[in-house]
């Protein structure tokens, strides 16, 4: 008799079966001693399109919506068919008689599983493989406390709530307002409210209007003081004045004690803003790098939402930390005695616990790791190694000045023990390029009330108020995490825009469907983007409904909620968007109509010319002066009549053309093209002799 093992990806079969042993490897599985390990292709079965239900939904019009499927229909991948069709086969074996979902332990992992399962029509007993190291000894101790399927039908449930709900609205409003607004709107409840924060930040920085301010400095010993701010340039040019030269007294200095706790250990989120914030990677890239560390056996599963590692891992933890001290530049770190207890809280993991690097770093070369799988490993190595170090101690020190009746302040600490930062620093140290520090506050050096400065140097600097800065993958991350929070109970385990394992793919989604444009590390809505954000209702930009959707969705996957009343809910909302959008005004639908390119003025009535695909046209349809593309003295003269031709034309009626080929001879030469309008229906032009 044998047990099917089935992965979400070959990678991972691999691993498995490795890890027990199994060796003798088939078409689309490996078998051997009683086990038959077979994988999915992440998705093998999905939910059919909306044409699959009725031929009518191959067009999108607004008299066909809502569609609401019922039931809802699945299909296999097409180009994924082999592997389905190979599953099935091993599930219809005799000798079959239990099956592992083994797809990765989450909510999507459960329904790749449960979707080929039932597309197979398969009723044979299975059970759950749960782990989150794809190492061979947490692989053994998985299989040897595999639990019954059945504990996570509530996962399930919650799983195929999301996918159809996702399809609902997604579908729905998708069709609804591309048709309103004759262009090819993606909506979806993640993707749209996340453009709406970039778009409500882009405003603010296109509101902002700047405000000039002036600080009047104190040069001290090795210090600076400095006023608060003063708007008249008069006065602050007067205070200058009064105390340049003159004594400057010290009359108060505060020092507090202040302790900066160990960070806390990597979610995927807070790895991929920080990878951001130091090589400049996409969240995408993180992911990507951390995937393959995974099925590397490097690094823990990287889909986690958890800070924290569970207390029976203490003494792995505890071992994993001493290996990850000995990876250079790890090696150069002062000796620490490190604080496993601080890494562990069984209350803070969810699914999965906390990234961390496997035991598996004893014997890996580090350093020839490609680049951006050896760097995110090293950021983890140092996150550990941080989490596990002695608090940050320091002494908060704020001097106060009087000089000619003016106060003056300095800030500044006194570092009173390193701990954490020094293996921060070592690693920050090691890096060809170093991220900005956002601790920039400067040491002071000594200072005692009463104490006397003079003479002194003052002198007047000018400053603007600052704009808010354009959202970076960092930062757009942490909002995406946070959004919604107030709208949440504290007992909502999910919270925020997506999930740690969707944010990346939200982010590339918005880039790749022309609605956001990155611009160095910033993220920036396009101006479909932001007419998108503009006529979609609140409900759809708003943070809420999907904080609303999660919260729901996890009382579903707790057995706490019945799937049929929360899918009710999501039919019901999406044929009242239906409803309520009906039609738009004439100017609403003019929002989406592509730019055109304006390449010079009409020689004929002096408006804009604008590049069409086929034209360079006058924007006044009444004045008919049109320039071909495709015109004949170009193509005999084997030129393409490109929009810099076209615009020293209508700039100069003439222009020097390279390697015009002569009708004659069938040599080329350089010549110069020159407009010869004439006003009729068709332009004509001439080689100037």
């Amino acid at each position: 008799m044998s047990k099917l093992v089935i992965c979400e990806k070959p990678s991972v079969a691999k691993s498995i079966a490795s890890a027990l042993g199994v060796t003798s490897r088939a078409d689309g599985y490996f078998e051997g001693g009683g086990w038959l390990i077979s994988w999915c292709i992440g998705h093998l079965v999905g939910l059919a399109d909306a044409a699959a239900y009725d031929d009518r939904y191959k067009k999108w019009r607004y008299e066909d919506l809502p569609i609401l499927p019922a039931p809802f229909r699945y299909v296999v991948s097409e180009e994924k068919a082999d592997q389905f069709h190979i599953l099935r086969s091993l599930m219809e074996r005799p000798d079959v008689t239990e099956l592992v979902n083994a797809c990765d332990a989450g909510r999507e992992g459960e329904l790749i599983f449960r979707l080929v399962y039932e597309a197979t029509g398969c009723s044979k007993p299975f059970s759950r493989l749960w782990i989150s190291s794809m190492e061979d000894v947490a692989i053994r101790e998985g299989f040897a406390d595999l639990r019954p399927g059945k504990d996570y039908d509530p996962l399930y449930q919650s799983a195929l709530c999301r996918q159809k709900a996702d399809w609902l609205v997604g579908i729905n409003a998708s069709r609804l307002f591309s048709v309103l607004y004759h262009r090819t709107l993606n909506i979806g409840r993640v993707q749209t409210p996340t453009l709406a924060m970039l778009a409500d930040r882009d405003s603010k920085i296109v509101l902002f209007r700047k405000e000039k301010y002036h600080h009047v400095r104190l040069a001290l010993e090795s210090a600076e003081a400095v006023s608060d701010r003063i708007v008249s340039p008069e006065d602050a040019q007067t205070i200058r004045d009064a105390c340049d030269g003159k004594k400057a007294t010290c009359v108060s200095v505060a020092q507090e004690k202040k302790t900066e706790k160990p960070p806390k250990l990597y979610d995927l989120t807070t790895l991929q803003r920080e990878a951001n914030r130091v090589f400049g990677y996409t969240a995408k890239q993180t992911l990507d790098y951390a995937q393959s560390l995974y099925e590397k056996k490097l690094l823990t599963y990287p889909r986690t939402d958890s800070r924290y590692l569970t207390g029976d891992m203490a003494e792995t933890a505890s071992v994993v930390l001493h290996l990850a001290a000995r990876v250079p530049p790890f090696d150069a770190c002062p000796e620490f005695f490190p604080d496993v207890l601080a890494l562990l809280n069984d209350k803070e993991v969810s699914d999965h616990h906390a990234l961390i690097p496997t035991l598996e770093l004893e014997k890996e070369d580090v350093p020839a790791l490609p680049v951006g799988e050896r760097n995110i490993l090293l950021l983890v190595c140092c996150k550990l190694l941080c989490a596990a170090a002695e608090p940050f101690v320091y002494e908060a020190v704020t001097a106060i000045f009087d000089c000619g009746g003016h106060t003056f302040t300095t800030k500044g600490k006194q570092v009173l023990s390193q701990g954490w930062r020094a293996i921060q620093e070592v690693f920050r140290s090691s890096l060809k390029e170093k991220p900005e520090d956002e601790d920039a506050e400067g040491v002071l050096p000594a200072l005692t009330e009463g104490q006397v400065f003079e003479p002194v140097a003052a002198s007047v600097t000018e400053h603007f108020t600052s704009p808010p800065k354009p959202y970076t993958e960092d930062t757009l991350l942490s909002a995406m995490e946070n959004a919604g929070k107030e709208d949440m109970p504290d007992e909502a385990e999910r919270k925020g825009l997506g999930t740690p394992a969707t944010r990346a793919a939200i982010i590339e989604k918005l880039v790749s469907g022309g609605f956001v444009e990155r611009k160095g590390k910033n993220l920036i809505p396009t101006k479909a983007g932001v007419n998108l954000v503009t006529v979609l209702p609140e409900l759809l930009t708003s943070p809420k409904l999907t904080a609303d959707w999660e919260q729901r969705l996890n009382e579903v996957a707790k057995g706490q909620a019945a799937s049929e009343a929360f899918m009710d809910g999501i039919e019901a909302m999406t044929a009242e968007l239906v409803r309520k959008y009906s039609h738009i005004s004439e100017d609403g639908q003019k929002l989406f109509q592509p730019e055109k390119e304006t390449v010079g003025l009409c020689p004929r009535c002096g408006k804009p010319v604008y590049e069409g695909k086929k034209n360079f046209a006058c924007s006044d349809r009444a004045c008919q002066f049109v320039m071909w593309k495709n015109d004949r003295f170009f193509e005999q003269r084997g030129k393409v009549f490109t929009s810099k031709i076209a615009t020293a034309l209508l700039k100069d009626g003439k222009t020097k053309v390279k390697g015009l080929r002569s009708l004659r001879t069938g040599k080329t030469y350089d010549g110069t093209i020159v407009l010869a309008d004439t006003g009729g229906k068709y332009v004509n032009y001439r080689i100037e002799k």
